[in-house]
């Protein structure tokens, strides 16, 4: 399964999040960090889900960019 992440830079570093995973979070000093941390986060999420008996929901969350011409 392939799920969306979103990665956001701070003051301090990086931090990461699922759309489709509410509260599966990573922070790291580095965008390869927290890519690597974030992977990490999503299979303890599931496997929580799964122990708890929790459906695991599919992948519903997509990426796309928009241009906006003269915002820069």
């Amino acid at each position: 399964m392939q799920y969306a992440i979103v990665i956001e830079k701070s003051a301090t570093g990086y931090g990461a999040y699922v759309p489709d995973l509410p509260g599966c979070i990573a922070v790291g000093e580095s965008e390869e960090e927290v890519r690597d941390l974030i992977g990490e986060a999503i299979e303890f999420h599931l496997d929580g889900m799964r122990e708890d008996g929790i459906p695991i929901p599919s992948p519903s969350s997509r990426v796309e960019y928009i241009n906006i011409p003269n915002a820069a």
